[in-house]
């Protein structure tokens, strides 16, 4: 697809080959991954598997209208791509970033954190259609890289035996094994009501149990929060927005593409003494 927009403008080979300030990639690959997530939050094509898109109902509608051209102010109509551009680390308005007003390393921050949240937000679309084996491979990688479950290779014995009335496994609190934890993962769409929460604490009270980790790609109910603060078992709550960022903290699935580093004059150094 890449080529074909390419020789579309008509791109000499310097154009596509111009690389980004960080030297890691180039501007022409960098800008088509961006007008397909875009084109994407705004429902005119879709990704169903990995390196594979395709256009929906939406985005035959749109080229029946012969469009002078589709930027991010035509895209602006559609709800979902503004509910996207409105995500909670995008509330400044990106006219006031590229203004005079901020610092450059404000400016840089807030570049990051854009580039961050489409990640996670990516991520976590990529974790909804995950078969569950692997599903259940990644909740043991991100478990261990943060310190839980002794070993990678004991934490995965433990989660991969099948769950006892709504426990999915069990793993240690730490290298030592001097407690353990009790795990319930579920790869899911809909959002975890209080009565799927009160069924993971039943079953811990059968295992006399008095912690419990609940993770999902969805989300939970204000029931359920509400719920787990009031009970005397310990139940923490990893939504699929915090698994994402989890995975991203502790680089699970995760590769570096460019790395920038901050600096300012040590003052000291040239303290002349």
């Amino acid at each position: 697809m890449k080529c074909l927009v390419a020789n579309l403008f008509n791109l000499s080979d310097q154009e596509r080959n111009e690389l980004l300030p960080s030297g890691q990639q180039a501007i022409f690959n960098n800008r088509v991954g961006w007008a397909r997530t875009y084109l994407k939050k705004a429902g005119l094509i879709e990704a169903p598997r990995r390196a594979y898109n395709r256009i929906t109902a939406r985005g035959l509608d749109v080229l029946k209208q012969k469009p002078e051209k589709i930027d991010v102010s035509y895209l602006s109509q559609f709800d979902e791509f503004r509910e996207f551009k409105a995500l909670r680390h995008e509330k400044t308005d990106e006219t006031e970033i590229e203004s005079n007003n901020k610092t450059p390393q404000e400016v840089l921050e807030s570049a990051y954190q854009k580039i961050r949240t489409e990640l996670a937000n990516s991520l976590l679309e990529r974790l909804k259609i995950c078969s569950p084996a692997f599903f259940e491979r990644l909740v043991v990688e991100v478990i261990v890289k943060m310190g839980y479950g002794g070993t990678r290779q004991d934490a995965g014995k433990a989660i991969g035996k099948a769950g006892d009335g709504g426990i999915d496994g069990i793993i240690k609190e730490d290298k030592l094994g001097l407690d353990t934890i009790y795990i319930q993962a579920k790869r899911w769409e809909n959002i975890v009501g209080r009565p799927e929460i009160q069924k993971f604490v039943g079953a811990l009270t059968g295992q006399r149990a008095k912690k419990g980790l609940f993770i999902t790609t969805a989300d939970f109910s204000a029931e359920a929060k509400e719920f787990v603060s009031r009970i005397d078992t310990k139940i923490v709550l990893i939504d699929g927005e915090m698994l994402a960022d989890l995975m991203i903290e502790h680089n699970v699935g995760m590769s570096t593409i460019a790395a920038y580093e901050l600096k300012k004059i040590d003052l000291d150094y040239f303290a002349e003494e």
